[in-house]
Order: C-alpha cells, then structure tokens, then sequence
C-alpha cells in the first residue's frame, strides 16, 4: 500500500498532461477523484484495513497527493479555458485588409429632391430663395392680399387657426399657403423683385390621392417694369420643362385668385393616365400644380410699389403634386406613410 500512492500519483500526473479539451478532463476527475468509483478514493476508503502506522503513513501521503492532484487539475482546466478563448480570438479576428462590410445611408425624400432641383431651376433664371413663418399673422395671410375678414374668398383655405389665449378675435394661424412671403419682401425691398418661396402650408381639409392637410408649396413672385403675363408662361413653361422635360404638356387656365389679375391654374397633363383620366386626375386628364396670375395693382400700391410703372406676377406651386409627376407616384398619400419599402426606390 505504501508504494501505491507515490505510483498513482505519476499515473495521474501524466494522465492529466494528456488531457487536450473538457470531456478529457472531466474523465480524468472521475476516475482518479471521483466520489464513488475515483482510485484515490479507493485508497483513502481502504486505509482501515491497514495497520495504525502503516495507516497514518499512507492517509498522510494520501491526502497530500488528493490536494496536490485537485490544484492540478483547476490548473489544467484554466490553461484550457485560455487556450480556447486564445483560439476563438484568432479564428474570429479581422483582417484591416478586406474591404468593411456596406453600411445603410439615408438619402434625400423624394420631396426634397424635387425641391432642390426646381430651386435649382428658378436659381439658374435669377430668383434668390426666402423664407417666411409658418405661424402667420392673418394680416400677412389675408388682409394684405385682398382677403378681408369675411370675405367669401376665405373659404379656399380651410384655415387651421392658432389659439394665443386673447379673448380679441383669432389673428394667428398656421399659414394656408407662402403667399404672405410676397407681402413681407415687398415691405422691405422696391422693385426690382425676383424670389422664390419654398415652405410648407396647412389647410383643414379632407385628404385624397392629390390633398393632404399639410402640404410643400413653392412661391414665385417678380416685380419689375414690363412684365407680362407671357414672361409668367414662360418662367412656367421653362421650369416644367426641365424638371420634366419637353414631352409634357401644361395647361394655364383662367382662375380667380383674390391677389392676382388676370389669375390662371396651372396644370399638367396626368403622368397616370396620359390625360385619358383616372383615379390620380380625378378623371380630368390633368393634375392641378398651382395658382398663377399678375399681382393685383391695389397690392403693390398698398406696398408704396407705383403700379403705373411696375408690374408683378406670382405663382404658387404644389411640390408633391409636382414629385407625383416627377416619379410617377400615384397617391400623394405615399410620401408621409414613412414606408421604407416606398422611400427607398429614390
């Protein structure tokens, strides 16, 4: 018995060397400290069969190689434990050469890429772009453009008004198209005048395949001695043509408009249907864009404008109508449902 434990111990030791991964090890500890069936356990059960001194020599020596075999195996466990983490590190590295993986870019709504490129156009004739409040005063969106209080025309715009917490009569409201911009540049600047106005406008109203309660407006306005209503055709006819090209047809028609004379609509042949009409037109074969006309003489000598010398025209323009027609989309609906699987074909 005294020479079982120095030869168990070599065994064991060595055994332990060889173990190369966790279900090595695991039967390593099973069968040399195992609780049941492990030969150091034999040894140490088998101690009362050994005489006093033959027995306090061999549990000493025992019990030694029982500590010295258990620190042993935490060792080699914890040499395997780095040896895997090292390997999965090096496995799992990256290699600084290889092109990174793509990453998502966000990329301009369809909107805003109509919108600069018709500010583009408007840039290349001239026109310098403002900008005027959303929240607007009712002089600036009504009175100062021949819309009195009461008047009928005000039921064009399905005002959204703006409580400011007065008891005096409702002035402030979410302004129902950038015309108001026209008034604020004519106060502070004299002929002559070319700007553009892009802004969104707020209108109380049922929504459709062409409407929506919120909505991208451009305003063109000029003012200078000699213009005509020929000069509005063909700042017009020019911008459409580039944003759209030559092929389409626009129609300007007769319209009124309390802030212009003579006031025209303008419209464009539906992209949908090739003006045969459908759902998009509403059956009319053509897609209203805007309100045009001359600016009304009483605004600009209401402005100190002498209108005896100078002559404006303004116009103002829907952008989704517009990018409806740019990318063939049929509902104006689809630009703000915030679909991904929509916005990401632009």
């Amino acid at each position: 018995m005294a020479d079982t434990v120095p030869h168990l111990r070599t065994e064991a030791l060595a055994a332990l060397a060889e173990a190369a991964d966790d279900a090595a090890l695991a039967t390593w500890h099973v069968r040399y400290l195992g609780r049941k069936e492990g030969r150091l356990t034999g040894v140490l059960r088998g101690l009362a069969q050994l005489p006093v001194e033959e027995r306090r020599a061999v549990g000493a020596a025992a019990n030694a190689l029982k500590a010295e075999l258990e620190a042993a195996y935490e060792e080699q466990r914890e040499a395997l434990r780095r040896m895997a983490v090292r390997q999965a590190l090096e496995g799992g590295s990256v290699d600084v050469t290889l092109p990174p993986r793509p990453r998502a870019r966000g990329r301009l709504h369809p909107v805003t890429q109509t919108l600069r490129q018709m500010l583009d156009a408007f840039r290349s004739m001239g026109f310098s772009i403002v900008e005027g409040p959303e929240v607007e005063l009712d002089y600036y969106n009504f009175e100062a453009l021949r819309i009195p209080a009461d008047h009928p025309a005000r039921d064009m715009w399905d005002t959204l008004w703006v409580d400011d917490g007065t008891p005096r009569p409702r002035s402030l409201l979410m302004r129902t198209h950038t015309s108001p911009a026209q008034i604020r540049v004519m106060e502070q600047h004299q002929p002559p005048i070319r700007i553009v106005v892009p802004g969104r406008a707020y209108r109380h109203e049922a929504t459709d395949t062409t409407h929506e309660w919120m909505m991208t407006q451009v305003e063109v306005l000029a003012v200078d001695e000699g213009l005509t209503l020929a000069h509005l055709k063909g700042t017009l006819l020019g911008v459409m043509q580039r944003l759209f090209g030559s092929e389409r047809r626009i129609r300007l028609q007769c319209s009124y408009f309390p802030f212009v004379e003579p006031g025209a609509e303008v419209a464009m042949d539906c992209f949908n249907c090739a003006g045969t009409g459908c759902a998009t037109c509403h059956q009319s074969g053509w897609i209203e864009m805007g309100g045009a006309g001359m600016v009304h003489p009483e605004i600009l000598e209401r402005m100190g404008i002498d209108p005896a010398r100078y002559t404006g025209f303004a116009a103002g323009m829907g952008l989704e109508r517009l990018a409806m027609q740019l990318y063939g989309v049929p509902d104006m609906r689809f630009f703000y449902q915030n679909d991904l699987r929509m916005l990401q074909q632009f």
